[in-house]
């Protein structure tokens, strides 16, 4: 803010000096008006020219006029809110791909060739400072598309030996984008990145939650516990089991992204303007998505409409609402986890949890089961980035949806939170959790639910009795049972017998399902 104060009150000056006459430090000075055009040239700071006419642009940076316009109209959000670097390095793909493929139709190779090492130099992230545009602009991603032209134009023109901002011998629209509209190349990267992401974080971090889960269900297997339905106490079930439900869920999540993948492969480029492919040449579309496959390991291909791919975003919402449903996958098992570890003493204390920072700026010695906490707050986040997404996808008007910013912004946020917060509550939760044995052997021993054992033999309104009125009066099954006349001793200890023997029958009964 100071030295925007600053260069205000210069250029007030300079306005002041064109008689001869200055301020400075609030004084008048006459004639220094060629002191502070020295000062004036050696700003940092090159002019450079879009349709609207010319920007002064910073000196170190490669973008050009039309950044620059957008940095002024768009000014939301912060650096907080810029697009998001995978869209970026998915643009350095696509754009290595167009030049490569542009070659073939009359692209001069030697400026293809300086695209080409711009465009890579994008895609490993090594000009991300050259990219300040927020997600928050117009709806097409018009300005990053003209961004990326510009940076790569740019840094093309300086691996010739040309001036910056010249657009010579690389221009931004006539070679960057050449075959190209926004209209086409900001859907396919808002598809590479998102497949990227989904590759790259969610389905090995997903990996790593499955297989950790099941190593548990499987340690388990032999510890019998209460189950509870409704949270209140069921009949029993191996703890393996219960975890074996979580497995399942991770299984399935892990196929839900992966079924939503083959409509995000499609791309749309070769669509141009408004799916017509006005401006590109026959086969252009097909070798594109060829090119990124190949520089991708993915396998892209062309999109077979290009009027659904530029007019609907329906790939990305199929995708975020899998991201959704694994969300909720993930807000039942932490919140499980959790619970079942509440305690230590007053709780339901079946479980220990890792205890990994402490818990309490007031009270000492507590310790919080952080990781389910940040594994529900990063499904709560996803679960609402859904929602936008679903607002966004649902408003593609006519030829043009223009809400694919934010669709992107959110997908990318959801897949990277699922992806990191699989291997955070992993790593430090998830393999670290322990059975509280004599716990789990108490509530079970004390369970009223034990009396399903008797449904066969004396219907379930007396076993139903039997239980309500052992609960009512703080004594066991067998007394109650006994008291009430519905059996005797001999039949309760046949049908039921003592806690320990209807446990192992249990559990044999379930490690033989």
């Amino acid at each position: 803010m100071y030295r925007s104060v600053r260069n205000l009150q210069r250029f007030n000056n300079l306005l002041r000096l064109q008689s001869g006459v200055g301020v400075i430090h609030g004084a008048p000075v006459v004639g220094v008006i060629h002191i502070y055009s020295r000062m004036a040239s050696s700003e940092s700071f090159r002019l450079e020219r879009d349709t609207f006419g010319e920007l002064k642009v910073p000196s170190d940076k490669y973008y050009g006029a039309q950044t620059v316009r957008s940095t002024m109209n768009f000014k939301i959000g912060g650096v907080s809110e810029r697009m998001p670097i995978p869209v970026i390095r998915a643009f350095g793909i696509l754009k290595r791909a167009a030049a490569e493929v542009n070659t073939d139709y009359g692209l001069d190779p030697k400026i293809a060739e300086a695209i080409v090492k711009a465009a890579d130099e994008v895609t490993a992230g090594k000009l991300d400072d050259h990219f300040p545009l927020v997600v928050w602009q117009t709806g097409s991603g018009t300005q990053t598309n003209m961004n990326v032209n510009e940076v790569i134009s740019n840094r093309a023109i300086e691996i010739l030996g040309g001036k910056l901002g010249s657009k010579d011998p690389v221009h931004p629209n006539d070679h960057v984008n050449k075959s190209q509209s926004s209209n086409d190349t900001f859907p396919t990267a808002m598809h590479i990145a998102a497949a990227r992401e989904v590759h790259e974080v969610v389905l090995p971090g997903l990996q790593t939650l499955h297989d950790a889960l099941a190593a548990k269900a499987l340690e388990f297997k032999d510890i019998i516990k209460i189950g509870r339905t409704h949270t209140q106490d069921a009949v029993p079930l191996s703890l393996g089991q219960e975890f074996g439900g979580y497995v399942q869920q991770v299984k399935y999540s892990i196929e839900r992204v992966k079924a939503a993948m083959p409509r995000v492969y499609e791309l749309a480029a070769g669509g141009t303007a408004v799916g017509t492919g006005l401006n590109t040449r026959i086969g252009f579309a097909e070798k594109v998505a060829e090119k990124v496959s190949a520089l991708t390991g993915l396998p892209f291909v062309t999109a077979p409409n290009k009027f659904e791919a530029l007019a609907a975003h329906d790939a990305l919402v199929e995708l975020s609402g899998a991201l959704n449903t694994v969300a909720v996958s993930m807000m039942k098992i932490a919140n499980d986890i959790r619970f079942l570890g509440s305690g230590p003493r007053s709780g339901l204390g079946e479980l220990v949890l890792p205890e990994n920072e402490p818990g309490s700026s007031i009270m000492p010695g507590k310790v919080n089961p952080t990781q389910c906490e940040a594994m529900t707050m990063v499904a709560a986040q996803i679960m609402g980035n859904h929602v936008a997404v679903t607002i966004g996808g649902s408003n593609g008007h006519f030829e043009l949806n223009v809400f694919k910013p934010m669709i992107i912004k959110n997908v990318l946020n959801s897949a990277r939170l699922l992806g990191d917060a699989s291997v955070s509550f992993t790593n430090n939760c998830v393999v670290g959790i322990a059975p509280n044995t004599e716990r789990i052997n108490k509530l079970m021993n004390e369970s009223l639910m034990l009396v399903t054992a008797l449904n066969p033999h004396i219907g379930y309104d007396k076993a139903a009795k039997i239980a309500k009125t052992a609960h009512k009066e703080g004594s066991t099954l067998k007394a109650t049972a006994i008291k009430l006349g519905y059996l005797t001793e001999e039949e309760f200890d046949k049908w039921v017998g003592p806690s320990e023997e209807i446990i192992c029958k249990i559990k044999m009964f379930l490690i033989n399902m």
